[in-house]
C-alpha cells in the first residue's frame, strides 16, 4: 500500500496574504516530491504496507530522510489555517502558561530556537512524556517522532518554506506563521 500525499487541509490559497499560493505550491511540490521517493524506496520491501509514522520509526538513510520530510510535511499542514484560532485554550493554555508564562513568551522563545537554527530543519513544540512542554529543533529531516516526546506544532525551516514570500527573511515569515497556528490542532495533539 504506497504512501498517499495529503490533499492540503484548505485551498493552495487561503492562507493568504500571509503565505502566497505560489508559496503553497512549491512547498507542497516538495512533500510530493518525498512521498514519491519514499514509494520508490519501499516497493517491494516489507515497509510497503506500513503507515508512514511506522516507516518513519523503522528506516534511515535517504529513506528515513524523505519518510521523516513527508510525515512533517502532513503534520505542518495541520498546523496552519486560515481562520488561526487566535490564542491556545483549555488545557494547552494552562500548559503553556506553567511553562513558559504565557503565550507571548512561548512565541518569544520558539523564535528564538528557530533563528538559532542554521540551515534547513525544524522548530517544534513539543510534550514530554512527563508532560512538561519543550520547544526543540531539528536539523535537516529529523523529527521528534523518533523519540519520546510528542509533537503538538512544526514550523518548517527550509528555505522552501519561505523563500518566495519572504527570500532570507525567517524573521518575517515567522511573524507570519504566528498569524496561521492552528491552536485547536495543537491543543489536540496533547497525551
Amino acid at each position: 500500500m504506497p504512501v498517499e500525499l495529503p490533499d492540503l487541509p484548505y485551498p493552495r490559497d487561503a492562507l493568504q496574504p500571509h503565505f502566497s499560493a505560489a508559496t503553497l505550491d512549491l512547498h507542497h511540490g516538495h512533500h510530493h516530491a518525498d512521498v514519491d521517493a519514499v514509494n520508490a524506496r519501499i516497493a517491494g520491501t516489507e515497509l510497503a504496507e506500513l503507515p508512514l509514522e511506522d516507516i518513519v520509526r523503522r528506516s534511515q538513510g535517504s529513506l528515513f530522510e524523505a519518510a521523516a520530510q513527508a510525515w512533517n510535511h502532513a503534520f505542518y499542514w495541520q498546523c496552519l489555517h486560515p481562520r488561526a484560532s487566535g490564542e491556545p485554550q483549555g488545557a494547552l493554555a494552562e500548559r503553556i502558561a506553567r511553562q513558559f508564562g504565557d503565550t507571548q513568551k512561548l512565541r518569544e522563545e520558539f523564535n528564538r530556537a528557530a533563528m538559532a537554527l542554521f540551515g534547513s530543519g525544524w522548530a517544534w513544540l513539543v510534550q514530554h512524556p512527563d508532560g512538561r512542554l519543550a520547544i526543540v529543533t531539528t536539523r535537516n529531516a529529523n523529527t521528534p517522532l523518533t523519540g519520546d516526546s510528542t509533537p503538538l506544532l512544526a514550523c518548517d525551516l527550509w528555505e522552501h518554506a519561505y523563500y518566495t514570500d519572504f527570500q532570507n527573511d525567517r524573521t518575517r515569515y515567522l511573524q507570519s506563521f504566528w498569524k496561521l497556528v492552528n491552536w485547536d490542532f495543537v491543543g489536540a495533539q496533547l497525551r
